[in-house]
């Protein structure tokens, strides 16, 4: 509404529900009319803002006969609440009989090839652009964490991306109960096989703690490490959950701690 103000268009509302804290922040400009009725008589564009509710007394076909039988023949209605707040075959009706238009994301197999409506995707990403995006960035989101253990777009882990892999290091990851003291302990681990922790970084979300660490495999006095052995050591410690080595071919390295046993 306040945008429709903002284009020098005179507004018209109807909320049967409106508190009086709710209409002090309305602009002064907008009338307020005592039914749908009488709020879309003689408007140009008509947008229905209301919540779609079954059952008696809902919402259902709330745009009916009645209701746009008061609309001007060349009124346009825009419709990006839900489909079902629209009578379809009374929609039918006026356009078929006017120069009306019905703008609207939802389209139903009664008026989406209809000429004088336009159904529009009811969501960017239903755009065959947006699809391909969309693919792309999900491969791309799951090569980045195959390759190089960084997590985007997660709905449970929390975002990690560490810088690129210094030359000569191998990448681990590590999963872990989010609980105070679990980092020392990790890093403890890589301490007592004499390993030098190049770079790491650490984030939690919720319960969940993860853990990407670039680390020297070779100790101070030249002698080679057995990650298997490295790995095994930090999975049972107390309160991780798995890890990963990312070295060689990705997506393999993988290591669970399942109930104080150690799977691979």
């Amino acid at each position: 509404a306040r945008d429709a103000a903002s284009l020098g268009m005179n507004i018209v509302g109807y909320d049967p529900g409106l508190s009086i804290e709710s209409a002090l922040k309305l602009p002064r400009e907008i009338a307020l009319a005592d039914s749908i009725s009488s709020a879309v008589a003689g408007a140009d564009y008509v947008s229905i803002n209301i919540p779609y509710i079954k059952g008696e007394n809902g919402t259902h076909g709330i745009i009916g006969k009645d209701v746009i039988s008061h609309f001007k023949p060349d009124a346009v209605l825009l419709n990006f609440a839900r489909g079902e707040l629209v009578d379809s075959e009374a929609m039918k009706q006026f356009l078929d009989d006017g120069q009306g238009r019905y703008i609207s994301d939802f389209p139903d197999d009664v008026l989406w090839n209809h000429e004088n409506a336009i159904i529009l995707p009811h969501l960017g990403a239903s755009t065959a652009e947006a699809e391909d995006s969309a693919a792309a960035m999900a491969a791309e989101t799951i090569r980045q964490y195959m390759e190089k253990g960084t997590i985007r777009h997660s709905v449970n882990f929390p975002p990690t991306s560490l810088p690129e892999q210094p030359f000569q290091t191998v990448r681990i990851t590590v999963v872990n109960k989010n609980v105070p003291g679990m980092l020392a302990l990790i890093t403890e681990a890589f301490a007592k096989a004499k390993i030098n922790i190049v770079q790491q970084i650490n984030h939690s979300r919720g319960d969940i703690a993860y853990n990407v660490l670039d680390v020297d495999p070779v100790t101070p006095d030249g002698a080679p490490v057995s990650l298997n052995e490295l790995q095994k050591e930090v999975t049972m410690l107390e309160g991780v959950l798995s890890s990963r080595v990312l070295f060689g071919t990705p997506g393999i390295g993988y290591a669970r701690n399942v109930n104080g046993e150690y799977f691979v």
